[in-house]
């Protein structure tokens, strides 16, 4: 994931930053508690395709 582009991006739903994580390749939001899709390098901020962030994952 590209630095410069994860300073600009933010949840669409919470307007809060974005957190790369590489293990499953999604942007965390912990505001908003949802994780997104990153599709052939392309940040997916759509929040129907948005998965919840578990426990586990919101205290990480």
């Amino acid at each position: 994931m590209d630095k410069k582009l994860l300073e600009v991006l933010a949840c669409p739903v919470s307007h809060g930053q974005l957190f790369y994580h590489t293990p499953t390749n999604e942007l965390f939001c912990p505001a908003s508690g949802l994780a997104y899709p990153i599709d052939a390098g392309i940040p997916v901020l759509l929040e129907d395709k948005a998965r919840p962030l578990t426990e586990d994952e919101k205290s990480a």
